[in-house]
């Protein structure tokens, strides 16, 4: 079956529940979170992107999940909030995007998910200011993550390179400022400032 042709650039952030660093990207995900398990939310900004003749630019949505265990063990819970913005079928091809149905780079987690939470449209407020980032989505989640400034220039942050994360092999480190998720029954409040963050730019296509 021919796979449509789709692009998508922008950029994304995520916190998750382990500390900083998170163990998951330095050991092909085998590692033990730190927490035994953990719950994670991704948060993507489109700058450009379609998905055959659906044009995609300037939206968001967002990849929430809980793992049980190492991440390369799977069952993962995975739910996904879509930009009430967006017409049905860009809200359609975010879905197949994101769930890796459309393929891409999201195809090689989809095997690892053993339960598909559901997809909802909501109003997504995303917000970046230097090495700050920030999203919120009324009535299910509140998160924000501060770049770890570099040695050599502080106004760059450190990076994880080469990595087998799925969004991008270069990661900027950072802290969660806060994480506060509660959707698909997913529930999940940190306020400490010690648990891992990560963003970077993603480039995506398939077809």
């Amino acid at each position: 079956m021919a796979t449509t042709d789709w692009q998508l650039n922008g950029e994304y952030f995520e916190t998750c529940s382990c500390d900083y660093v998170c163990p998951c990207p330095t050991s092909h995900l085998t590692a033990r979170p730190t927490k035994g398990s953990c719950t994670f939310a991704l948060t993507f900004h489109v700058d450009r992107g379609h998905y055959g003749s659906v044009a995609l630019d300037d939206l968001n949505f967002v990849v929430v999940a809980r793992t049980p265990e190492a991440m390369a063990n799977g069952n993962w819970s995975v739910g996904l909030i879509t930009d009430e913005r967006g017409r049905p079928e860009q809200q359609e091809a975010l879905t197949a995007i994101a769930s890796g149905q459309a393929g891409g780079p999201m195809a090689a987690v989809a095997p690892l998910i053993g339960t598909f939470l559901g997809a909802e449209a909501r109003p997504i407020d995303f917000q970046k200011d230097g090495m700050h980032w920030s999203v919120s989505v009324p009535g299910m989640l509140d998160q924000a993550a501060e770049g770890v400034s570099g040695g050599r220039d502080p106004a760059e942050p450190m990076y994880l390179d080469n990595t087998p994360h799925p969004v991008n092999a270069r990661l900027a480190l950072a802290k969660a400022v806060r994480s506060h998720l509660h959707a698909f029954g997913l529930d999940w409040d940190d306020d400490s400032g010690q648990n891992n963050g990560h963003f970077a730019p993603f480039d995506w296509r398939a077809g």
